[in-house]
C-alpha cells in the first residue's frame, strides 16, 4: 500500500491506497526484496510492516519504520486485499510457514503469494466532530478518529467516495 502524502508526520492520519499506484514493477520488487531482507535479518516471524521512503528519481530507498506487529494500517491492508493477515500471523506463531498454508483467496496456491486485485481501496482518516467535544486536549480527539474505507475500480472514484 502507499501513502498519498510523500512523507506523513503520522501515518495513522494519512490517506493510504492499496495496492500502490505509482510504483513501477522494478520499484515494487526493490521494496519487496528489501522488506524480506529486513525481516530475515531481524528474525521476525509473523506479522511485520516495513515503511519506506523512496526517491523516484534515483530509486534510493530508506527504511522509516519497522513494526513487528499488526497495526491499523495492517488491518486496512487485510480488508482491502481480502488477505487474512491476523489468521496467517496466528498460524505462523504456531510454527507453520507460509508454504504450508493455503492462500484462502485462490484455494490453490500457498499463502506466500500476494493477492492480485482488480480494484483498489483507499483509507481516509476522519474524526467525529461531535465526539469528545468537551475535550480540551487535541490529542485525545485525534485518538478517537474514525477511518473511512472506499473500494472502487479507479483511483478517482475511490478517492471521491472516501472524501
Amino acid at each position: 500500500m502507499e501513502y498519498i502524502d510523500p512523507l506523513p508526520l503520522r501515518t495513522d492520519e494519512s490517506i493510504v491506497v492499496a495496492p500502490s499506484q505509482t510504483l513501477s514493477s522494478d520499484e515494487y520488487n526493490l521494496l519487496r526484496s528489501a522488506s524480506i531482507k529486513v525481516v530475515r535479518h531481524l528474525g521476525i516471524s509473523g506479522a511485520c510492516s516495513v515503511q519506506f521512503a523512496l526517491n523516484p528519481l534515483s530509486s534510493e530507498c530508506y527504511i522509516i519504520k519497522v513494526n513487528a506487529r499488526l497495526s491499523r494500517s495492517s488491518a486496512f491492508a487485510s480488508k482491502a486485499t481480502g488477505y487474512p493477515l491476523a489468521f496467517i500471523t496466528a498460524k505462523l506463531a504456531l510454527g507453520l510457514n507460509l508454504v504450508e498454508l493455503t492462500n484462502n483467496i485462490t484455494n490453490a496456491t500457498c499463502a506466500c503469494f500476494e493477492p492480485s486485485l482488480d480494484y483498489l481501496a483507499i483509507k481516509v482518516p476522519g474524526h467525529e466532530s461531535n465526539k469528545n467535544s468537551n475535550c480540551s486536549n487535541e490529542m485525545e480527539r485525534i485518538n478517537e478518529s474514525v477511518d473511512v474505507v472506499s473500494i472502487a475500480r479507479s483511483f478517482q472514484e475511490a478517492f471521491q467516495e472516501g472524501l
